[in-house]
C-alpha cells in the first residue's frame, strides 16, 4: 500500500468547507482524476457509488461514509484502485484545515505502476485542495 498525504489551510469556516466537500456530485469539478460520479444507493450517511477515473476511464466502486463536519471516508471496493481516501476537517480561529490521506494500491497487473501513478495522485490531490480552498474563500 502507498500512502499519499496533502493538506491545506483555508480562510473560511468549517461549515463552508464541509458544504463543498460533502457535495459528492461536484467531485469531478475539483478532482481532475475523477471524470464521472454515479450514485447507486444511500443508507443514512453511507453512499454506494460508481466512479469513472481518468486512468484509462476505469470504473471503480466506492462506499463513501460521511461524518458531518469531521471527515469523509471513501473505500474503494472494486476496480483498479484498492484502499481508502479520507478527507478530514479541523477548525481553528475560524480557519479550516483540510487533510487528505490516501492509503491505496493499484490492483492486478496495474500494481507495477503504483509508484508512477502515486505522483499523479499526489499532484491531483494538491490541485484539488487548492481548488477547494479558492472556492471556499470566494
Amino acid at each position: 500500500m502507498v500512502q499519499i498525504q496533502a493538506s491545506v489551510q483555508i480562510n473560511a469556516p468549517i461549515d463552508k468547507v464541509w458544504n463543498i466537500i460533502s457535495d459528492l456530485d461536484s467531485e469531478p469539478k475539483f478532482w481532475r482524476g475523477t471524470k464521472e460520479v454515479k450514485n447507486i444507493s444511500k443508507d443514512g450517511n453511507t453512499i454506494t457509488r460508481e466512479v469513472t477515473i481518468a486512468f484509462k476511464d476505469s470504473k471503480c466502486m466506492q462506499t463513501v461514509t460521511m461524518y458531518p463536519k469531521e471527515k469523509i471516508q471513501i473505500q474503494f471496493t472494486k476496480g483498479v484502485i484498492e484502499g481508502t481516501k479520507t478527507l478530514s476537517l479541523s477548525e481553528q480561529d475560524n480557519k479550516t484545515r483540510l487533510d487528505v490521506l490516501w492509503d491505496m494500491k493499484l490492483t492486478g497487473m496495474m500494481g507495477m505502476f503504483t509508484g508512477m501513478i502515486k505522483k499523479h495522485i499526489q499532484s491531483g490531490t494538491e490541485q484539488a485542495l487548492e481548488s477547494i480552498k479558492q472556492e471556499a474563500q470566494s
